[in-house]
């Protein structure tokens, strides 16, 4: 990352589409800390995950729902959810800790999504974030998605522009 010897690189992450005991607690609180560090988040966004993660739950379905949740040395590192909706799907919980950022895993975990996405025949995607997540806006763009609405909020316990992206399979 920083040129040293130990670099980590995609062949030391280990990606599995299971969920085990503690991950959605781990997610909640990667999502509340990495958030509040990064964007100054507070507690309403914490909710607001909390609330989202719940419902995935209550709502699963393997067949229809899927998780990529991304691990270094036994360590939940990154997520990226599935959430299935009536005519839809839905992105989700799509986070990187920063030390593993610029490796290309995003993209990685964007293509399998995609991939994932035609294979079940989804019709479209669409996913929410806000104006200073530009980043990741980019690479949303890059895999076709595009800014569809705009919203005004403080959700998040400070003034944002959440944003809706959506992707429209071809038919």
């Amino acid at each position: 990352m920083n040129g040293d010897e130990n670099e980590i690189t995609l062949d030391d992450i280990n990606i599995r589409h299971k969920l085990r005991p503690g991950d959605m607690g781990y997610i909640l609180y990667m999502h509340g800390n990495i958030y509040k560090k990064e964007y100054n988040y507070g507690l309403m966004f914490e909710r607001y995950v909390a609330e989202g993660l719940l419902e995935f739950y209550q709502n699963y379905n393997p067949r229809k729902d899927r998780v990529w949740i991304c691990e270094h040395d036994d360590k939940i590192i990154g997520t990226i959810f599935l959430i299935h909706r009536e005519n839809a799907a839905q992105l989700r919980y799509f986070l990187l800790e920063k030390e593993y950022r610029g490796i290309g895993l995003g993209r990685l975990l964007m293509k399998d999504y995609m991939d994932w996405i035609r294979q079940q025949q989804y019709p479209s995607v669409y996913l929410w974030t806000t104006n200073e997540q530009i980043a990741a806006a980019n690479l949303y763009q890059k895999f076709g998605f595009e800014l569809t609405e705009k919203v005004s909020s403080t959700d998040f316990g400070k003034h944002v522009i959440e944003q809706k992206y959506e992707f429209k399979a071809k038919s």
